[in-house]
């Protein structure tokens, strides 16, 4: 039996789509300064619904062919903003999944608890040689679990969108970051010609971690002159960051074959 080696070209049924991650709008608690994790659900301020619909009108003519969100209320209306703009949302529905929710901070044993001050925490993470984010308080959920959510939303998200979707290819290749057209700065740089393209809103820490997950494991690659400390910060309120990805089937289950970042953390909409 002829045995073909590491380096052969193999022959896959390939998908790809894009992905695109908004961090919510502004909140009180993120304009004062204070914890919100998962215990606090509160609405978006003044300047988190104008920043919203800033998101929205900037892209409403991007395609989108799904919508999932966090079930947090600033998700939420952060999402539906979004969707009301764009004209291929309309006949989309609002997926909400609580493993899109924000780190939980548990911080009672140390006379901390959402709702305190943010510099508090800082604080501690400094005074135990740690950075922050990344550091967890006992009761806190550490970044480990936090991963083991991501992981599992993007592989419910995976078998969804394979299943759904029936624009597979035959593609002779050795798994490799998928293509993207050049970025121009513009709304729909990367998904111009991609009619598969997931929304997704959620949380700032969630989307650090997602992001770090994405380069360190899914060895997803950087734009070029990109700088890994820019790739790993926390977006601002609503700043979208962008991925290609290719999927392919193994044993009956789609996997991520190649991923590639279009942009990170771009906020041009509240600029303007």
């Amino acid at each position: 039996m002829r045995h073909l080696s590491v380096g052969s070209l193999q022959r896959m049924r390939t998908l790809t789509f894009g992905l695109t991650l908004v961090r919510h709008g502004e909140t009180r608690y993120n304009k004062e300064g204070l914890l919100q994790g998962q215990a606090i659900d509160c609405p978006l301020s003044e300047t988190g619904l104008q920043q919203a619909e800033a998101a929205g009108c900037y892209l409403k003519d991007v395609t989108f062919s799904s919508v999932f969100v966090s079930d947090m209320l600033r998700a939420q209306q952060t999402a539906a903003t979004i969707m009301k703009h764009n004209s291929s949302c309309s006949a989309l529905q609002m997926v909400c999944d609580p493993l899109l929710k924000e780190i939980l901070l548990i911080f009672q044993s140390f006379g901390i608890a959402e709702g305190g001050r943010l510099q508090d925490v800082k604080e501690m993470a400094k005074a135990a040689g740690q950075s922050f984010p990344g550091f967890t308080p006992p009761g806190g959920e550490t970044k480990e679990q936090v991963k083991e959510r991501v992981k599992e939303f993007m592989d419910k998200m995976l078998q969804q969108i394979g299943t759904e979707h029936d624009r597979w290819e035959d593609e002779t290749s050795i798994s490799a970051p998928p293509d993207t057209s050049p970025v121009e700065g513009k709304a729909d740089d990367g998904v111009r010609d991609i009619p598969i393209h997931a929304l997704v809103v959620t949380h700032g820490a969630y989307m650090c971690v997602a992001v770090r997950y994405f380069v360190e494991e899914l060895h997803c690659a950087l734009p070029p002159g990109s700088d890994r400390a820019h790739m790993f910060s926390l977006s601002p309120n609503t700043g979208l960051c962008r991925f290609i990805l290719t999927m392919r089937e193994e044993h009956e289950r789609f996997k991520v074959s190649g991923m590639s970042c279009v942009f990170i953390h771009r906020g041009d909409h509240i600029k303007q």
